[in-house]
């Protein structure tokens, strides 16, 4: 230990409490640990929103052009500042030189852009997989913290990793918030508000890129579900951003156009769209968590997720929700909705799901990372004892 008083920990990360998962994330689990009172937190960054949870904040400058040197230069003005002061633990959420701890939101930089985005590496794209790769082959790191199996599988993959180094730890979910304690009131104005009656089907989809979710996949999948069962009365509520036309165009091509309705983006109250909905649809192309299926699960409802969403993680296939291993297969996906069409099947599911998200909390998490510190600290200080005693 180097500093008097409780632990100081670097948390470093680009943008914190800003909109975003990985962003969320960070913020939620910091503000716990700070309050918890066992460490003292100060966050790196280049923007922030503060909250209420002690924490103290260092400006990271920002480097916007020229663009490749971006990565490099926040690992490298990071490194500047953590080593003006007296910090024990470094728990980065972000590609830098050294960290104690890395969470890893991510995929590898490289795998990233050659296998999900399928093209060639930029300049950009090279340095920013240098300062990974020497953050994970020198950068001191003790445990590594992946956010799902499929971010832990890759990187091990990539760099061989120690499994016992490594523990995948799930985003956390706010059960208060998301619970549906006043669904009927929810479901009575959403649905009054886009027309959808009350005893119609509403399969939910929320992202924020139409195409990276795969929301063509669940325009057809409903469009296949529809024709199988033409009275049920199916919708499909989109609430999100993207190129809007283009899936209009798709929807009344598949002639479902009345059936689609697109909310727009909602970054506050979107609580009341999971409430007035009956399932949620995630086909994702890769989504390294999704927290959206935590959230769903958490307003009680089944999900219908492909083999690419790391929340497939914490589905289980028929209990709370159901996996697709392909999600471009609209057949299968239809047959799913198929089966939640039927409401004591949704209704059992969804209790299932509610559980599922109690069980994933931030507060849960925030305990399973203080415990990752304590491990690093007593192997830190271990290390300063052995060195000390060799050099007396």
């Amino acid at each position: 230990m180097t500093s008097p008083g409780p632990p100081k920990v670097a948390v470093v990360v680009p943008k914190y409490g800003t909109v975003g998962g990985g962003e969320k994330f960070v913020y939620e689990l910091t503000s716990l640990l700070a309050l918890d009172g066992r460490f003292e937190m100060h966050v790196f960054a280049n923007r922030w929103r503060a909250g209420s949870a002690p924490v103290a904040f260092h400006r990271v400058p920002r480097i916007p052009f020229p663009r490749f040197l971006r990565q490099a230069a926040f690992a490298w003005f990071v490194e500047r500042r953590i080593g003006e002061g007296n910090f024990d633990l470094v728990h980065a959420h972000d590609r830098i030189f050294r960290a104690d701890v890395f969470t890893m939101h991510s995929i590898p930089h490289e795998t990233w852009v050659r296998e999900v985005r399928g093209r060639r590496p930029t300049l950009f794209d090279r340095v920013t997989a240098w300062v990974e790769k020497r953050l994970l082959a020198k950068g001191g790191c003790a445990r590594y913290l992946p956010v799902s199996s499929i971010a832990g599988d890759a990187y091990r993959e990539k760099y061989r990793i120690e499994p016992s180094r490594m523990r995948v730890l799930h985003p956390g979910v706010d059960p208060e918030r998301y619970s549906p304690s006043d669904r009927a009131a929810c479901r009575d104005s959403v649905r009054g508000r886009y027309g959808i009656g009350p005893a119609e089907i509403v399969a939910l989809f929320v992202g924020m890129n139409f195409e990276v979710k795969g929301l063509d996949a669940i325009i057809e999948a409903v469009a296949k579900a529809k024709a199988l069962r033409p009275g049920a009365g199916l919708r499909l509520l989109v609430v999100g951003k993207g190129n809007e036309g283009r899936y209009r165009s798709l929807a009344a091509s598949l002639g479902v156009g009345d059936a689609v309705i697109f909310a727009g983006p909602k970054a506050e109250g979107v609580e009341a769209f999971y409430r007035a909905s009956d399932f949620l649809m995630m086909l994702s192309r890769f989504d390294t968590f999704g927290m959206v299926v935590l959230e769903a699960m958490a307003s009680r409802l089944p999900v219908i997720v492909s083999a690419n969403v790391g929340a497939k993680d914490i589905v289980e296939e028929g209990v709370n929700g159901y996996v697709l291993p392909d999600g471009r297969d609209a057949d299968a996906a239809a047959a799913r909705i198929v089966l939640l069409l039927d409401g004591e099947r949704r209704a059992a599911m969804g209790e299932a799901g509610q559980r599922t998200a109690e069980r994933h909390t931030w507060e849960r998490l925030s305990k399973d990372v203080a415990d990752v510190y304590e491990s690093c600290l007593a192997r830190k200080s271990g290390d300063e004892r052995i060195r000390g005693g060799a050099d007396g």
